[in-house]
């Protein structure tokens, strides 16, 4: 009899073993850190940008003065999450040598809407104006209007002419100058 007890306790031992280790389920749970979010913060403003120089044009000596600061009486822009950028405005003033000035205009993203597709008015702001050079009668600046915080910008092309007349057009021509010297380098072997 002690066999038999042994013998059905061990039987029950065993199918007990194998209903706890067989048939486990798999899970369909996938465990992984979840990404956050940044959150926007405060409204990010461009740094004040100033820029002065004197330069030689239709004979001759003008004073350029181009300023960037930021204004809260401009509509804020929001990246993909929610993130605001303040919007910049841009002042250029033209002085003869004689200190009186020739030109005086405070540019706006608005300026340059009619160059900007739908995306860069909404989310755009106007980052810089440089002066380039002198062509004959014309004084040309770069300019551009960026989402914030990339690199991704729509150039802009700003020429104001002798007679105080202002133009704008977008800059389709690649600037290659670099690539040019570059290769020119490499081609004298230095």
């Amino acid at each position: 009899m002690k066999t038999n007890r042994y013998c059905i306790l061990l039987v029950g031992c065993l199918a007990l073993t194998l209903m706890a280790c067989g048939g486990k389920k798999k899970s369909e749970n996938i465990i992984t850190e979840r990404a956050e979010v940044p959150k926007p913060q405060e409204p990010v403003r461009l740094q004040p940008y100033s820029d002065s120089r004197d330069i030689s044009w239709i004979g001759r000596q003008y004073h350029l003065d181009i300023n960037r600061q930021s204004s809260d009486s401009l509509p804020m822009v929001k990246d993909e999450i929610g993130q605001q950028f303040v919007d910049n405005y841009i002042t250029l003033v033209v002085s003869r040598q004689d200190g009186s000035q020739f030109y005086h205009h405070r540019f706006s993203k608005k300026d340059f809407d009619k160059y900007l597709d739908d995306d860069y008015r909404k989310t755009g702001i106007l980052e810089g104006l440089v002066f380039d050079k002198t062509d004959g009668d014309w004084l040309e600046f770069a300019a551009s209007v960026c989402h914030p915080q990339t690199d991704e910008y729509i150039p802009l092309i700003v020429r104001l002419s002798r007679m105080g007349e202002l133009s704008i057009k977008r800059d389709t021509q690649m600037d290659t100058s670099a690539v040019e010297e570059e290769e020119k380098d490499e081609e004298e072997g230095v």
